[in-house]
């Protein structure tokens, strides 16, 4: 009996390094593979239209059109991923969205960028939306989970920051069609190696960081949760859904609107005399420290102190920054108030749906489900900005924030509601 406990702490030891390991990798994966794919695409801009004689508003159809095709794509990739191999899956994705990116650069019509931008978005989601988490999900169980994936999503935080320095020098110098290639290119060069000989899902001995089997049978038991075929016919389910619909719709607007908007405040606004436009630039970086701060403290505090008041704090984080910005015309200050308000929020919708979803409906069918809320913040991010423009057109900016303002408290509340019914629901089986 001894040999075989000491035999089973070997084990259990190996196994916890190597899910270590795994983190490290998926870090570098969202730092690498996901900025390229995500981040860095803004900085071509000005590039692209100058050099390919496009509009502003034409060129820019390719964020719109890229997060609406990962959308659709999402609850199809989730439900693509419990029937093949998880780890074949993976490195498709990877491919596609470092190729397609490269490809960026054989582009000459709008429409091509349109279809390159769609392509590389549903690659990105493969690896990245959807891959990472049922990777991290598969290693590790709720008293780390959430450290785990803060960790592996603050990778995107990190090589954002570094990445921006390092494309913005390239376009300068080499233009935008070989800078296209070239970042292509590193994330093929760093995923692909990284899939093939890092990442993998646990044996079935694993036990360590992975939940211990249960003899329950219970649908909402750890090990199993809801199937989507039982979920689908309930409220609470779609009431999580609608809160991150109502998410995206205030982060759009959060995160696109708010340069424009300075802009036009140190344009206008007497109180902000003297100040210059890198002003703007500051707030941006101050806002890219605190989201890799926020991703981390996300981890800690769904693992220290539990979903709902993880929630609560991020809804608190949120309505600081929407309120900070509604009187940010009175003091420039409160721009960096919003700044690092809502960069500390951000594990709210980076790394929660892929929580949440474990947390409230287990890991039966995980990917499907996480499919669905990706398409449900999807929707909301997709036309978040352009309903805000349209109240900013009719009402003003303090309107439209207000609006922003509303969103929150509903997505909030939707998500602080389902949490405290399914612990209800899960009590009621025990």
């Amino acid at each position: 009996m001894k040999n075989i406990t000491t035999f089973q702490k070997s084990i259990n030891k190996k196994s916890f390094s190597r899910g270590w390991i795994i983190v490290i990798a998926c870090m570098l994966i969202q730092a690498i593979p996901f900025s390229v794919a995500s981040n860095i695409q803004p900085q071509f801009i000005s590039y692209v239209i100058k050099g390919d004689g496009f509009t502003l508003t034409a060129f820019s159809l390719i964020f719109t059109i890229g997060t609406l095709a990962s959308a659709i794509a999402s609850p199809l990739i989730g439900y693509i991923y419990s029937k093949v191999n998880v780890k074949l899956f993976f490195l498709i994705g990877c491919i596609i969205s470092g190729a397609g990116f490269a490809s960026f650069a054989l582009a000459k019509n709008l429409w091509q960028f349109y279809l390159i931008a769609a392509i590389v978005q549903i690659g990105t989601t493969i690896f990245s939306s959807i891959g990472i988490p049922l990777i991290i999900n598969s290693w590790f169980n709720k008293e780390v989970r959430g450290k785990a994936l803060s960790l592996a999503f603050a990778g995107g935080s990190i090589g954002n920051i570094v990445l921006q320095i390092l494309v913005v020098n390239s376009l300068m110098s080499s233009g935008f069609r070989e800078t296209y290639f070239k970042y292509g290119v590193i994330s093929l060069i760093v995923g692909v190696p990284i899939t093939l000989f890092l990442l993998k899902l646990p044996d079935k001995d694993t036990i360590s960081i992975k939940e211990k089997p249960s003899s329950k049978t219970n649908k909402l038991d750890k090990s199993n949760g809801f199937s989507f075929k039982e979920l689908r016919k309930m409220k609470i389910f779609w009431i999580f859904s609608i809160g991150y619909v109502f998410i995206g719709l205030a982060i759009a607007a959060l995160s696109i609107q708010y340069p424009n908007y300075l802009k036009i405040l140190i344009k206008n606004s007497s109180a902000f005399i003297g100040i210059t436009p890198h002003f703007i630039g500051t707030i941006g970086s101050l806002f890219a420290i605190f989201s890799l701060i926020g991703n981390l403290l996300g981890g800690i505090l769904f693992d220290k102190i539990g979903v709902t008041n993880s929630l609560i704090i991020a809804f608190i984080l949120s309505v600081i920054s929407c309120i900070s910005l509604i009187f940010t015309k009175n003091s420039p200050t409160l721009s960096y108030v919003f700044s690092i308000t809502k960069g500390l929020s951000v594990y709210s919708y980076m790394m929660g749906p892929a929580y949440l979803t474990s947390h409230f409906f287990g890991k039966k069918n995980f990917t499907t489900i996480l499919g669905i809320t990706n398409l449900m913040f999807a929707i909301g991010f997709s036309v978040g900005s352009t309903f805000f423009a349209i109240i900013v057109n009719k009402l003003g900016y303090t309107a439209a924030w207000s609006f922003i303002l509303l969103f929150i408290i509903i997505a909030f509340s939707a998500l602080i509601f389902a949490d405290i019914s399914v612990t209800k629901t899960k009590k009621s089986f025990n």
